[in-house]
C-alpha cells in the first residue's frame, strides 16, 4: 500500500530519531513534513496552523517526534500540538505495547484530567476529570477486542474507591461489555496497586485498560521495566474507519521526551521512533481495502 504519511520531526532529539526511523517506511510512500514545534512557536507564535491540520487530516497517518523546549512554558507545545491532534483527530485509543513484558496498555486518549476543562482563580486551581459514556465505552470495547484476539486477560485499572463517579462509570461499562466477551477473563486493580504489581509481578498483566492520566503514568513505569523510555513507542488511533472524522488513522510517536541536553550529539537512541514507524506500517496494513 502506497500511503501519504505526514512527518512532524518535533524538538530536541526529535528530528534525529525521526530521521533514523524514516527508512523503515520504505520507498513509494508520499511524505509531507510538518514544521510545528518550539522554533516556529518562538519565531512566530504559531503552533499548528490550519494548513498543518489540513495536511495531517488528508494523510493516512502521522509519524511524530517529541515536542517540548525549556524556552517555552510548560503545556503550550504539549497542549497546542499533541493534545490538540489527539482531540481534533479523535484519536481515542493510545496503544503502548511492551513486548519485553508481554504487556499491552490501552489508554483512553481524549478525556480524563487531560480534557482541558477547569481553570485558575488565584490560589485555587481546578482540573476537571471528564469521562463520558461514549468515550469510555469505545475505549473499553477496543480493549476487549484486543484481549480477545490475543486470548489474553483484561485488567481495568482505576481508583474507584476515591474517584467514585468516574470509577463507577468505568466499572459499570466494563461489566456490561464483559457479558459480550465471555471468553475474556476480566480483573480490576486500583492504580496504586497496579503500580506496585507492575514492579513486583508484571506477569500478572496481559492487557491493561485505563484512563488518560493513569495510562500515562503507568505506561512510563512499564517502560522503565522494559528497557527504558528510549525503547518505548505508542500509537494514538481512531481504529474505526467508519466513524473516523478524517483520513488520518493515527499518530505514531516515541514515548520519550525531547532531551535537549543531548540533542545534536549523536547520543539519542532511535529505537522508539523506529518501533513507532513499524507500528504505523502495521496499522496501515490492517486498514480495510478501499474500492
Amino acid at each position: 500500500m502506497k500511503a501519504r504519511v505526514a512527518v512532524l520531526p518535533g524538538d530536541g532529539i526529535g528530528p534525529e530519531v525521526i530521521e533514523a526511523a524514516l527508512p523503515v517506511l520504505g520507498a513509494g510512500h508520499s511524505l509531507v513534513t510538518i514544521e510545528a514545534g518550539a522554533e516556529r512557536y518562538l519565531a512566530t507564535g504559531e503552533l499548528l496552523t490550519e494548513a498543518d491540520m489540513e495536511a495531517i487530516s488528508e494523510s493516512d497517518a502521522l509519524l511524530m517526534g517529541a515536542v517540548g523546549d525549556p524556552r517555552v512554558p510548560d503545556g503550550i507545545l504539549e497542549r497546542g500540538i499533541v493534545i490538540r491532534l489527539r482531540q481534533e483527530l479523535d484519536l481515542y485509543v493510545n496503544l503502548r505495547p511492551f513486548r519485553e513484558l508481554g504487556l499491552l496498555f490501552v489508554r483512553e486518549n481524549t478525556e480524563g484530567p487531560y480534557s482541558g476543562e477547569g481553570g485558575r482563580d488565584g490560589d485555587r486551581a481546578i482540573e476537571v476529570n471528564v469521562n463520558t459514556r461514549r468515550s469510555v465505552e469505545r475505549c473499553l470495547r477496543y480493549a476487549f477486542e484486543v484481549a480477545q484476539a490475543r486470548s489474553a486477560r483484561l485488567t481495568l485499572v482505576h481508583k474507584t474507591n476515591v474517584l467514585v463517579h468516574a470509577g463507577a462509570l468505568w466499572r459499570e461499562i466494563t461489566d456490561e461489555l464483559a457479558a459480550e466477551f465471555p471468553g475474556v477473563p476480566v480483573g480490576y486493580e486500583h492504580a496504586d496497586a497496579a503500580a506496585y504489581h507492575l514492579v513486583t509481578e508484571p506477569g500478572r498483566f496481559d492487557v491493561i485498560v485505563t484512563d488518560n492520566l493513569f495510562g500515562d503514568l503507568l505506561s512510563d513505569l512499564a517502560a522503565g521495566l522494559g528497557g527504558g523510555l528510549g525503547r518505548a513507542a505508542s500509537a494514538n488511533l481512531h481504529p474505526d474507519p467508519i466513524t473516523r472524522p478524517t483520513r488520518c488513522l493515527g499518530l505514531f510517536e516515541p514515548v520519550h521526551g525531547t532531551a535537549p541536553d543531548i540533542a545534536g550529539r549523536g547520543l539519542a537512541d532511535p529505537s522508539a521512533a523506529i518501533t513507532a514507524a513499524h507500528m504505523l506500517l502495521d496499522a496501515l496494513s490492517q486498514e480495510p481495502a478501499t474500492t
